[in-house]
């Protein structure tokens, strides 16, 4: 128990209300519990409290918006929970100073590990107060639980000038996520610069970046300003850094090291002014473990990684993305659009291999191709079809079948049977849903046993007996 200390919690849905006291009832002296705005007011009124924990969403209005005016002290922390799930929140979240902001449903033990950090004043440097006004989506579109780390990260970098590491497969959305830290961070008011480290010419590459004196080279007529020049008091953003010839990754390490640069033909030191933001398709590891990325560099942009989901891994967020890309192209002339349920279920079942810019490109042509204003499954096909990415992917029951029926086909052409191939099977398929559930809600082994429809100490029985770590599956 934290000696002396009272936590107040301002969340309106009873059910997990009381599961927060339960989890917390023992890390404080006092635990009090309110429903509403207006109950918390009143309670604030009479008593200091020493950690706030509130939800978003409360029956008489914002939990977050009117905080700042209750008389809370500013140096109290405060966790924020929210089932909206968006950059939107966790921004907001980060502008009033949070200690932390934890997505719904959230994981106990992590709750259990921020409030005592809290209450043991175990806090970060203070967060950017940032302008409600600017807490958009800042084209970030999703609420699947992969994408709450990456709002969540987005939100903890505002506060600081770190280098960023953005890491994806092709078509993510690394440059909107880039944009993103920009626009919430402390060099908002600055410029965003980025560069295409692949679509550089290897011997353009220094002058590009540095900049280039007049005479420096052949055809330098004009001094010219790099990138880091132009970036100067904003942002740089280094896409594809994975492909960056070995001879220009030393110049950049240098200057990562010491802050300072010279641009190509000229000898004054200039200062390096700017947040680096990299991002690459490729696996950094491979290529510094094949000597083709320079170790040392790596770890320097690797300050602070963030991962972006391929969206095959976030299928719950398509229908927002189509919406999204109506929208945005209705904006720039084209055709409005709906999408018949069949429609937007073969949208949900393809695979992407492109990720998210391909969803883009297939809805702007659906809009311009379709001739109704409900787009048919038939549209859809015919424009996969024609994209080159095949029609309709088998229903994921047909797969699971096909896969069961093959798998049994050969475990029944072996010499020897031993009467376990339905034990072993079972085993498979429920450690692979296992895995699946707890990596979809981040380990949260009570909201997994919720969404597959057992007890939670059978899925931790179960877990056990399949050497399943909730934490790591």
């Amino acid at each position: 128990m934290s000696d002396g200390k009272t936590i107040l919690l301002v969340e309106d849905d009873p059910t997990i209300a009381m599961i927060i006291r339960e989890t917390l009832i023992d890390e404080c002296a006092r635990f009090a519990s309110v429903a509403s705005i207006a109950e918390r007011n009143a309670w604030l009124a009479d008593h200091r409290p020493d950690l706030i924990i509130t939800d978003v969403v409360l029956p008489d209005g914002d939990g977050i918006d009117s905080l700042p005016g209750a008389g809370v002290d500013p140096e109290t922390p405060v966790i924020v929970l929210s089932a909206q799930n968006t950059l939107d929140t966790a921004v907001r979240a980060t502008g009033i100073g949070s200690y932390d902001y934890l997505p719904k449903p959230f994981d106990l033990e992590e709750l259990t590990t921020s409030v005592r950090a809290a209450l043991q004043r175990v806090r970060a440097e203070p967060a950017a107060k940032i302008d409600p006004a600017q807490a958009d989506s800042h084209g970030l579109v999703g609420r699947a639980p992969a994408m709450q780390a990456v709002y969540r990260t987005i939100a903890r970098l505002a506060s600081n000038d770190l280098a960023v590491l953005i890491l994806g497969e092709s078509g993510t959305g690394k440059e909107v996520v880039a944009r993103a830290i920009h626009a919430t961070g402390l060099r908002r008011s600055g410029p965003f610069v980025a560069i295409n480290m692949a679509a550089i010419p290897r011997e353009l590459i220094e002058a590009e970046l540095f900049g280039h004196e007049k005479g420096a080279f052949t055809g330098a007529h004009s001094r010219n300003a790099g990138r880091f020049e132009q970036a100067a008091g904003g942002s740089l953003f280094l896409d594809e850094i994975g492909d960056m010839p070995l001879e220009a990754q030393t110049r950049l390490l240098r200057v990562l090291q010491s802050n300072e640069y010279s641009t190509v033909g000229g000898s004054q030191a200039l200062k390096a002014n700017v947040r680096v933001i990299a991002a690459t398709h490729r696996d950094m590891r491979t290529l510094v473990a094949d000597g083709r990325f320079r170790e040392d560099l790596f770890y320097r942009l690797n300050v602070i990684p963030v991962t972006l989901p391929p969206l095959r891994d976030r299928r719950s967020d398509i229908g927002a993305l189509v919406r999204h890309f109506v929208d945005a192209g209705r904006h720039s002339g084209l055709p409005d659009r709906q999408f018949a349920p069949d429609a937007m279920q073969m949208l949900e079942r393809h695979d992407w291999p492109g990720n998210v810019r391909e969803l883009g490109n297939v809805v702007q042509r659906l809009a311009v191709l379709s001739r109704d204003t409900i787009v048919s499954v038939r549209d859809v096909e015919a424009v996969l079809t024609a994209s080159g990415e095949g029609g309709l992917p088998p229903a994921p029951a047909d797969s699971i079948s096909r896969a069961v029926d093959d798998w049994a086909r050969e475990q029944l052409a072996g010499d020897e049977q031993d009467g376990s191939i339905h034990s072993q099977l079972e085993a498979i398929v429920e450690a692979a849903l296992f895995r699946r559930v707890l990596l979809d809600v981040r380990g949260n082994q009570l909201e997994a046993a919720r969404r597959l429809g057992i007890n939670r100490n059978t899925l931790r029985k179960r877990l056990g007996q399949l050497d399943i770590d909730p934490a790591n599956p």
